[in-house]
């Protein structure tokens, strides 16, 4: 079988980088020559199945397996990339590139079962390791004028995915407390890091919904590099979460949790609205942490506290409070860290990016085991369509947050055909894919000087109402839309 992908041929230098200038200058007297991707990947060694898939399992010897390692991998995130692709339209198109592409060998079969199995066959750590690299690129490519005074921003928040309602989910991820058996979805919780200046998805933690979120922060703690600044909401905030900090030389700007009184007339004033105070060590330490890190954590923190006002149309809150352990005042203004805590609102629009045009908000597989590749996956789509809208905003002088995620998302399904059909045409792929660049590029999201509509539901709600028992157990009696149970 050809070393070919049947969907999205060319991206792969956008997942695994670019060959070095030198060597691709070498090679540009050879491309002529070349009659096809296979040998146009094994000219340059940057696509995608050698490398990073070369530590999936092979088939039994003797065996020829239809559903390759590359093939699943493409397959899949073709799957991802489009939210409304179930299993079987996955194969539809396996069905007719294979068709096209090897009409003289065995054609799979039009059942799913072998393309599912395929799918569990891919490892998590080679998944992960694709991911990695693909953020890792992100990261390095970040201009210097897009950090915040020279470093780097992440910013961690919390959100929840529901899933098939399977004996196997709901006991790894039960359903919330609050809805009865058979009622509700199983929930996963996580926990995600993001790059505020490339929004790179970094890093995922996950657990079952009945897990704060400030736990899951804990497994992601050795992912942060030292100057790195963390942005977070109250929910992070606490005495042991930015001692850890501190000790990772990873300095943290959140806001005051409400549980902790605040007088403004306590500690050094600084400024107005700025207080220099000391945040002494908890004397009993949190259930789940260790005797041995609660006692390496030291006995007082020296923190900095804002306060200003909110006077957005729309915000409940007037007065925020935030805490930081950026102590200079002429490095870090409090009008400064101020914007740059506004900014942790982009963390929910990259969520929205990922959940709502990528689908990840209903997850599809119904095992514990294919969940977990799922979501890896949406990892992978998500960062590759960043990656793209990262070159463009390069290529062009762009500000990032002007491009949109949901046209570069409609670009790659549609230029992803031309590409295809260009297969063996090396020059005309790299126009196509410049062309593409150029595209996302031109299609910039207006100026949004902020909030000036009070917050309100547009929507009515559905007519139907909230499930109280299983569906066996129902019935709908006539002329009444509230269904009843049959014992009654």
């Amino acid at each position: 079988m050809r070393h070919t992908t049947p969907f999205f041929k060319a991206f792969g230098p956008l997942l695994f980088g670019r060959p070095k200038p030198g060597a691709l200058r070498g090679l540009l007297g050879r491309i002529s020559e070349l009659s096809s991707l296979s040998k146009l990947q094994q000219a340059f060694g940057y696509l995608i199945p050698e490398a990073l898939l070369a530590r999936e399992k092979v088939a039994p010897a003797g065996r020829d397996r239809i559903f390759t390692p590359v093939l699943t991998f493409w397959a899949f995130l073709a799957q991802v990339l489009c939210r409304d692709s179930s299993c079987r339209h996955a194969l539809l198109k396996i069905l007719a590139w294979w068709k096209f592409e090897l009409p003289s060998q065995r054609k799979p079969s039009a059942d799913t079962s072998a393309y599912c199995r395929a799918r569990r066959r891919l490892a998590d750590d080679t998944l992960g390791s694709i991911n990695a690299h693909l953020a890792g690129r992100l990261e390095r490519n970040v201009p210097q004028h897009w950090l915040h005074k020279g470093r780097s921003v992440k910013v961690a928040d919390g959100t929840c995915l529901s899933m098939p309602d399977t004996p196997a989910n709901q006991k790894r991820w039960p359903q919330s407390k609050a809805q009865k058996p058979g009622c509700g979805f199983p929930i996963l919780k996580l926990t995600a890091i993001f790059s505020l200046a490339s929004g790179a998805l970094l890093h995922l933690a996950h657990a079952s919904k009945h897990v704060h979120e400030s736990v899951l922060l804990r497994s992601l703690w050795d992912c942060l590099c030292p100057a790195d600044i963390l942005l977070a909401d109250r929910g992070f905030c606490s005495f042991f979460q930015i001692a850890n900090l501190l000790q990772r030389g990873v300095d943290a700007v959140m806001r005051l949790h409400q549980a902790r009184p605040t007088d403004m007339r306590q500690g050094k004033r600084l400024r107005a609205g700025e207080r220099l105070i000391t945040w002494i060590k908890p004397a009993q330490r949190i259930a789940n942490w260790p005797q041995q890190e609660y006692d390496a954590l030291p006995e007082a923190l020296a923190l900095r506290l804002i306060s200003y006002q909110v006077s957005t149309p729309g915000f409940r809150t007037r007065q925020v409070i935030l805490v930081t352990t950026l102590l200079d005042h002429d490095l870090h203004p409090a009008s400064d860290l101020a914007a740059l805590y506004f900014q942790r609102w982009s963390i929910e629009l990259h969520f929205r990016e990922i959940k709502t045009l990528l689908g990840m908000d209903v997850l599809r597989c119904k095992s514990p085991q294919m969940v977990l590749k799922e979501v890896l996956m949406h990892q992978i789509a998500y960062n590759m369509v960043r990656a793209l809208m990262q070159e463009a905003a390069l290529r062009y002088h762009l500000d990032l947050s002007r491009l949109s995620f949901k046209a570069t998302l409609d670009s790659i399904a549609h230029f992803s055909n031309a590409i295809h059909a260009a297969d063996g045409k090396p020059r005309k792929q790299r126009a196509l894919l410049d062309t593409l660049i150029e595209s996302i590029a031109s299609d910039l999201l207006p100026h949004r000087p902020g909030r000036v509509e009070p917050r309100a539901k547009k929507r009515r709600p559905k007519n139907y109402h909230l499930l109280t028992k299983p569906r066996h157990q129902m019935r709908v009696p006539p002329h009444r839309n509230r269904p009843t149970s049959r014992s009654a």
